[in-house]
């Protein structure tokens, strides 16, 4: 038997290394949403998000919050690229599914391997050091980073949600996302709605490359990976349920977490492969728990 002070320190592990996970998901799930489009050159934007804070931190020695707004500037700037010069253009050629994913595929290759030209493969972080000062709470060991992750992530969410609820803008998504032709006719702009949830996408990525370039290192494929992550989260709380998919990035980094209690680390890949798999082939729509966290 496990003691409860290890089980508890596994939780809240658990909970705050969750935190980048969470928000990229909301962004790529709200996309989803909003668009109907998967858009896989979210991960380019991950690695614009990461190299533009790291680039004014460490070559200009940049202070934070310039480099922050750096790198919101450069990832707002490039979605909204994609959105008008990329998606935009598929959409007035009505191209089919297929070929939206494909070109957001093929971009994110793209832009990452610019990134790699410019900056190389070594991992690379946002600060020298990743250490964080820790505080023991109740037996807890509880760093700083995690206070940051799980306050920022909540603070996101929140905000998102007030945004959805009480906002025209956030009304309007809401319209385009459950018929973008129909809202239009109301004269609801369905691409205005797109660029604005461009931008709300790159505030969450820039947001969540910060928690994970100051917590560990970074190197231009690992984007790939984290988009990964977003799709399992999205898949598993439900196409459509933007918060259902927070939870369940929750859920899958829980999982992750009390797997060190049985699995090696070496097996911590293969664990998220398979629960890729299993999502996509037993809950192709997502597990509906509709009375845990609703629509």
């Amino acid at each position: 038997m496990f003691e409860p002070i290890i089980l508890a320190q596994i939780l809240w592990t658990g909970i705050a290394t969750s935190s980048p996970y969470v928000l990229l998901t909301v962004g790529f799930a709200l996309t989803l949403k909003v668009t109907g489009l998967w858009n896989f050159a979210q991960s380019g934007q991950m690695a614009i998000a990461f190299y533009a804070m790291f680039f004014a931190l460490n070559a200009m020695a940049w202070p934070l919050v310039a480099a922050i707004a750096f790198g919101i500037v450069l990832t707002a700037g490039s979605a909204i690229l994609v959105e008008v010069y990329g998606l935009q253009v598929l959409r007035d050629r009505r191209s089919d599914s297929l070929m939206f994913f494909i070109f957001t595929l093929i971009l994110a290759e793209f832009i990452i391997y610019v990134i790699t030209l410019l900056f190389g493969t070594e991992p690379e972080t946002l600060y020298r050091s990743i250490l964080s000062p820790v505080d023991i709470i109740g037996g807890i060991a509880i760093s700083e980073w995690d206070k940051l992750g799980v306050t920022l992530t909540a603070g996101a969410l929140a905000g998102l949600y007030a945004f959805m609820r009480y906002t025209k803008e956030g009304q309007f998504l809401a319209a385009v996302a459950d018929n973008a032709k129909l809202a239009e006719l109301y004269g609801i702009s369905a691409q205005r709605a797109y660029r604005v949830v461009a931008v709300i996408s790159a505030l969450f990525i820039v947001a969540a490359m910060y928690l994970i370039g100051s917590h560990g290192g970074i190197v231009p494929n690992t984007p790939l990976e984290l988009v990964l992550s977003a799709v399992i989260g999205t898949l598993l709380g439900g196409i459509g349920r933007v918060f259902a998919a927070a939870w369940a990035s929750v859920f899958l980094a829980l999982i992750q977490s009390f797997s060190i209690l049985f699995l090696g680390s070496r097996w911590q890949n293969l664990l998220l492969y398979g629960l890729l798999f299993a999502t996509i082939l037993v809950f192709p729509r997502g597990v509906r728990l509709q009375r845990l966290w609703g629509r």
